[in-house]
């Protein structure tokens, strides 16, 4: 292998390490500051992924996205503020959080093309934000980021060194079976030693996997999006990195897959 087709192999390492610190600083921030801030923090970013994700459906030139954006942040601050996902009467089941569903319903109404996909995943991107939001700045954030850090991480190294048959070549050709198992395993060992430390129990760590699965799905759908909608990246807001939506793509899907776990839990309790 020549140093020309190494480097190649290795071109993105810089921008994944990067995301990595980003992401670990931002959850040490939201953590530090705690809520009402925590929850602000979130409700942003969920808006601008939502704004995002409405240029990147629908490129005219116009307000929608921000109004749209901005909407997505007001209901998620709203539908978070004092929420409580153990609590029966205001948790994850509750007349409050059918109003994550307003701006999906919203950009269905505006959009004029491929409506069903806004709406799926554009209800996903809110959902998500709830799952932060229960997920709350503590220890259980942390151990959730360090997943899908382990997750990307190991995918990464050993997908590249290992290589071997593609995941799913036509929508993201450089992730392998190899990459995806081992990001499967660095996941459960991440989640076993959160279980040490008494974050997880033991049950609930074996769940690990299947959250750094949702991550790699969350990153292929949005990659499967871009390439229907042939752009690159979600905006260029973040430069040399694309956009919000790029960088928490893999978190979308790995939050609203712990807000449904949750969920199913509630619903397993107040059955027993």
């Amino acid at each position: 292998m020549n140093n020309g087709s190494l480097s190649s192999k290795w071109s993105d390492l810089a921008p994944r390490v990067l995301s990595a610190i980003a992401m670990a600083a931002v959850a040490i921030l939201a953590i530090f500051l705690g809520n009402p801030i925590y929850l602000a923090m979130i409700a942003v970013v969920i808006g601008l992924c939502v704004g995002e994700f409405w240029r990147l459906m629908n490129p005219v030139r116009n307000a929608t996205f921000a109004l749209l954006g901005a909407l997505a942040t007001v209901v998620i601050f709203i539908v978070g503020f004092g929420f409580d996902a153990a609590d029966k009467a205001g948790g994850i089941f509750s007349l409050r959080t059918l109003l994550l569903f307003v701006p999906p319903l919203a950009g269905l109404v505006l959009i004029d093309r491929h409506k069903l996909l806004f709406l799926g995943y554009c209800s996903l991107i809110m959902l998500a934000g709830l799952g932060f939001i229960a997920m709350g700045p503590g220890a259980v954030l942390v151990w959730f980021l360090l997943i899908i850090i382990m997750s990307d991480v190991a995918g990464y190294f050993v997908g590249r060194t290992v290589g071997g048959p593609k995941f799913w070549p036509r929508v993201s050709p450089k992730k392998t079976w190899s990459g995806t198992v081992a990001g499967w395993v660095g996941a459960l060992l991440v989640g076993l030693l959160a279980a040490s430390q008494g974050v997880f129990t033991p049950a609930e760590a074996l769940f690990a996997p299947l959250i750094a699965f949702a991550g790699q799905m969350g990153d292929i759908v949005e990659s499967a999006i871009k390439r229907k909608m042939d752009v690159k990246d979600s905006s260029n807001l973040i430069p040399g990195h694309g956009g919000v939506l790029d960088r928490f793509d893999a978190m979308i899907g790995a939050s609203a897959v712990v807000l449904l776990l949750a969920g199913a839990a509630a619903l397993m309790t107040s059955a027993v």
